[in-house]
């Protein structure tokens, strides 16, 4: 799978290349600070700092306190959650979105659309 095609399935669960290239990103590089992020993404720093936050509330990348010795404000390091939970997480938004369609257009049955995903075995 080249990278242009991972970078636009992303989009569509993330909303944005921009966000896709920081998923992809944080996944490769397993955690960097936000000045990392915006240098390896060619995205402007601002750009970078308003995306980090938005995907940190959503639960797409998380973020830990780095200790170092020198004084000051210590940065944060960010990580990207696994690829298979931002599916589930995906896919539960996407079965919540099914079961209202389906609630809202036809009362009449009781139908409910359950999305799995399961290991497959090589």
């Amino acid at each position: 799978m080249n990278n242009e095609y991972l970078e636009n399935a992303l989009t569509d669960l993330l909303g944005s290349n921009a966000a896709s290239k920081i998923y992809i990103f944080l996944s490769v590089k397993h955690g960097a600070k936000s000045e990392e992020i915006s240098k390896g993404t060619s995205l402007h720093p601002s750009t970078v700092r308003e995306l980090l936050a938005k995907l940190n509330r959503n639960h797409i990348i998380y973020r830990k306190k780095f200790n170092s010795k020198s004084s000051g404000k210590k940065p944060y390091i960010y990580y990207a959650i696994p690829p298979t939970k931002l599916l589930h997480m995906y896919s539960r938004r996407m079965e919540n979105k099914l079961n209202k369609i389906i609630d809202t257009l036809d009362n009449r049955k009781k139908i409910r659309v359950k999305i799995s995903l399961s290991e497959v075995k090589t």
